[in-house]
């Protein structure tokens, strides 16, 4: 169709239902036009991690195909190194429909089909025959046991990729900090309020168990997603699928990937459930929880600087106030507070989503894939940003630390063991109450001789295994 005026250039394209006007430098077509009127929803799209999973797909397809005669060589070529380039993000642009649409996600598969198709036309030239979005780039396929697929394959790569090296990040940089500051005595808190010495490297170390722990969950979620529901085609009883197909599409995108991909043991599962993808959002979940808790415990150790716990020293990395000269605020820690919270939710979506599979296929896939890519996206970021710009430079002001170890009335635990704990409760009664510290009412009051009580005091032993346990 030729242009009018200043009117765009446009073009007519066909599908099941009729004739539709499409932009003439579209690569997508009729099926993708009717999506784009269907659902302008929120302006977002299938995350890029997401097609680059479904280019290498639709090319390890289009090879497999090749090998078990589905489709000519020449077409088979040119569809792969079309989805290649989909993969590689080259063509983006092309990829417009909104993430909120039909709940399988074929309105994404077939704006991935008619893109593929129309890329792979122009690779193969002028008289070449043509490439049909279905027939040809969906050959052996369905949009339910692609999408699912696309999906773990997405959420798979981006836990070893992304997610797992920045937490990894994290864990270690916290364990260079406990080595660190393992010599620095400071109160423990229970509750909020004073307890027994700790060591600073203690403390540390904790955190960084907690990210360790979480790793090791995101591993056994990623074995989950290694299971991949293509050959199911429709509802999973593998119509329209040649026998060996997906097994060997699924080896050739191993081999792509690095990462080991296997054909699902029961396609009915695979395409009605998405239990695998609820499991790796509620592991994602896990670590927003360790690093919300880091995060907070560390804002909290850092309070003041003098009018707080005051602790721990936090790098200077913005101005902290629009009024108050010289506020500085744990800005990075907030972050991850905030994207934390924001996994939360995003995991009770996907719960959501995986209660609401019916039948043989569950409808929530859009809303299940955006939200536990971007879930596992937050948490990579701000976890490299909390190393960086944060952790790395963390400091523990030592005199603070000490100081608050000689005021605590927690110190009159050691004394248990000694003198009992009723004896122990009136002098921190007293001190207390006379605002003198538990050492010095225990030497005032003679309760011990002095070598033997200073021995019990002596924080830094009170930090050690069994502590104490034997009196004296």
């Amino acid at each position: 169709m030729e242009p009018r005026g200043d009117a765009p250039a446009t073009r007519i394209e066909r599908d099941s239902l009729g004739e539709l006007t499409v932009p003439a430098d579209a690569l997508w077509g009729a099926s993708t036009a009717r999506a784009v009127a269907n659902f302008p929803v929120s302006g977002e799209r299938f995350p890029r991690r997401f097609l680059r999973a479904l280019g290498l797909l639709k090319a390890a397809a289009a090879a497999s195909n090749a090998e078990f005669g589905v489709l000519d060589a020449s077409r088979a070529r040119a569809i792969e190194a079309a989805a290649r380039e989909v993969a590689a993000g080259a063509l983006d642009a092309h990829f417009v429909v909104d993430v909120f649409q039909t709940g399988s996600g074929t309105s994404t598969n077939m704006n991935a089909n008619e893109v593929i198709a129309r890329r792979a036309e122009q690779l193969l030239g002028a008289g070449a025959p043509r490439v049909h979005p279905n027939d040809h780039v969906n050959a052996s396929q369905s949009s339910n046991d692609v999408m699912p697929s696309a999906l773990h394959v997405a959420a798979r790569e981006a836990i070893a990729h992304d997610l797992v090296p920045a937490l990894r990040r994290v864990a270690e940089v916290l364990r260079e900090k406990a080595a660190g500051f393992d010599d620095v005595v400071k109160i423990g808190r229970t509750h909020l309020m004073d307890a027994t010495p700790v060591r600073a490297g203690q403390e540390f170390a904790g955190w960084a168990r907690q990210l360790e722990s979480a790793i090791e969950r995101l591993g056994a979620a990623g074995d989950g997603l290694a299971e991949l529901a293509l050959g199911g085609t429709a509802v999973g009883t593998g119509i329209n699928c040649p026998p060996g197909f997906a097994a060997r599409a699924i080896e050739l995108l191993s081999r792509e990937t690095g990462l080991a991909f296997r054909e699902a043991l029961d396609h009915f599962e695979a395409q009605g459930a998405r239990d695998a993808a609820v499991a790796a959002s509620a592991a994602a979940r896990g670590a927003a929880v360790a690093l919300f808790k880091i995060a907070n415990d560390i804002r909290l150790l850092a309070s003041g600087p003098r009018c707080g716990f005051g602790e721990l020293r936090l790098p200077a990395v913005q101005p902290g106030s629009s009024i108050m000269p010289g506020k500085l605020n744990p800005v990075l820690c907030e972050s991850v507070i905030q994207v934390a919270a924001q996994v939360v939710g995003n995991d009770a979506a996907v719960a959501l989503g995986g209660m609401t599979g019916q039948l043989e296929l569950n409808a929530m896939l859009p809303l299940i894939a955006r939200n536990l890519l971007e879930s596992i996206r937050l948490l990579a970021n701000v976890s490299q940003l909390f190393v960086d710009r944060c952790l790395r430079n963390i400091e523990v002001d030592r005199e603070r630390a000490a100081a608050w170890v000689e005021q605590s009335l927690a110190l009159a635990t050691s004394l248990v063991p000694a003198i009992g704990y009723d004896r122990a409760a009136e002098i921190a009664k007293e001190a207390a109450a006379t605002g003198r510290t538990v050492r010095e009412v225990a030497l005032a009051r003679g309760v011990l001789p002095a070598p033997q009580l200073q021995r019990l005091l002596d924080a830094r032993a009170q930090t050690e295994p069994g502590a104490g346990g034997k009196g004296a």
